[in-house]
């Protein structure tokens, strides 16, 4: 699994926002790398992806006619769950 590091995430969100990054950007790297690894997912970027941007894990079935679909809803959940769990520790 390519595991998402802090530095890479803020690298990641700099290049695709010019919006300042407004949570605490460890323990979101955190939550997409403990989603990604429960899920047998190979890259926790695409947690990043679908979280921030509602992008599409094609591989996951997120997306239905650009809607969400209840697995999505259910990674976005997780991986809300995950993000406050590492941040209020």
């Amino acid at each position: 699994m390519k595991k998402l590091t802090t530095k890479k995430l803020i690298q990641y969100m700099q290049d695709r926002t010019n919006e300042p990054l407004r949570h605490d950007a460890d323990s979101l790297a955190k939550a997409c790398n403990t989603v990604a690894a429960e899920l047998n997912h190979d890259n926790a970027l695409d947690m990043l992806k679908l979280l921030c941007f509602n992008d599409a894990i094609h591989g996951l079935h997120t997306h239905s006619y650009s809607f969400n679909t209840a697995t999505g809803r259910e990674i976005i959940y997780k991986l809300q769950k995950e993000y406050y769990d590492y941040r209020d520790c």
